[in-house]
């Protein structure tokens, strides 16, 4: 495995480096990376060679920089397997990675690709997981951004990288499973439900990520998991995104939610609640299982009902917000359609839905 580092990231390191031009380079285990600083946590940036994929490490600290090399195979192995990527394949790349070779950044165009995946890095960072050393997630969103790849030619990396591994393999990549998913927000007056095609090795902490943008959520408060028992009320878990959540741990197991996936339970019931003020609490019913999806991406298959607007006070407060905003007569029409439009109040629209699953 090569690694060619920027200075600022050789001076933390501490290692031999080699000139480029004496390496012989397998452009798939070949790595550009960089070190930012988010306040006073550290954050490495590395960029494949071969397709841009990024992988994110947050928060490293001078033991980490010993280990460096290890730490990106892991990041590969992990971001990989959240992407849906089989094991198989997973293994092929991290088998075959060999011994670690330090560099010098190669020249001006490989550094410049560099600096824009921080600068998305940078971008995204409310994705971070403070919990967390691999940002398997933020790697994800930073490589399924468009990069100008040369005059008049773009590339998305993650795509680029499927087409690598499809290379490699010479088979499929995906694993198989999914699930047809009915998410219903349990409000008595309104039926607003979402129907999703979800793969099965999809974690709790992305599953999030989809039902915010299933519903056209701000994801700018708290949220749970509950899991029940698929056939009775009894509680099996609760799934949380923070370490700080289980200093209010109840009789329910509780446990994060990054470090689970839907197959963990399913077909067991799933609640998740969104924003403890305003109390929005989804029911989530498995409707079909797939057994050769052989996909990575979820999908919105249908769904009806707009989701309230951020902080409108509960299911009462919405009943008054579409009072008003049903009658333009009414004296604060304008201003509640306004604050309505500012707090993602919108139609539901699948095609949008879809186009930001994609990303």
């Amino acid at each position: 495995m090569f690694i060619q580092c920027t200075k600022k990231l050789l001076d933390e390191l501490k290692v031999n480096v080699v000139a480029s031009n004496e390496v012989e380079e397998e452009l798939l285990h070949s790595w550009h990376a960089n070190m930012l600083k988010f306040g006073r946590k550290k954050v490495v940036v590395f960029t494949n060679d071969k397709n841009r994929y990024a992988i994110v490490l947050y928060g490293v600290k001078a033991k980490d920089f010993k280990q460096l090399d290890q730490l990106l195979l892991q990041g590969i192995e992990r971001t990989f397997a959240a992407e849906g990527i089989i094991q198989e394949v997973i293994d092929q790349v991290t088998q075959n990675a060999g011994e670690t070779i330090y560099s010098k950044t190669k020249n001006p165009t490989t550094v410049a690709r560099l600096n824009k995946a921080c600068e998305n890095v940078e971008f995204g960072a409310d994705m971070i997981d403070p919990d967390s050393l691999i940002q398997e997630e933020l790697s994800q969103w930073v490589s399924s951004t468009l990069y100008g790849n040369g005059k008049n030619s773009y590339i998305y990396p993650n795509k680029q990288l499927y087409k690598d591994l499809e290379e490699l393999s010479g088979g499929p990549i995906f694993s198989k499973g999914a699930v047809e998913l009915k998410v219903t927000l349990e409000l008595g007056n309104h039926s607003i439900w979402r129907r999703l095609r979800v793969p099965t090795n999809t974690s709790f902490s992305q599953f999030h990520r989809i039902l915010q943008i299933a519903f056209g959520w701000m994801d700018s408060h708290l949220h749970d998991f509950m899991i029940y028992s698929a056939d009775t009320d009894q509680q099996l878990v609760n799934l949380v995104s923070s370490q700080h959540a289980f200093e209010f741990q109840g009789e329910t197991p509780m446990l994060l939610e990054s470090e689970k996936k839907l197959s963990d339970y399913l077909p067991a019931r799933i609640v998740y609640t969104y924003d403890y003020g305003d109390d929005w609490v989804h029911k989530i019913e498995v409707e079909k299982t797939i057994e050769d999806a052989h996909s990575n991406e979820s999908v919105c298959l249908d769904g009806e009902g707009s989701a309230p607007p951020e902080d409108v006070g509960g299911e009462g407060g919405f009943e008054e917000f579409l009072h008003i905003i049903r009658d333009p007569n009414h004296p604060d029409y304008e201003h509640m359609m306004n604050w309505g439009l500012s707090q993602g109040y919108k139609p539901f629209n699948r095609e949008m839905v879809n186009y930001r699953l994609r990303r």
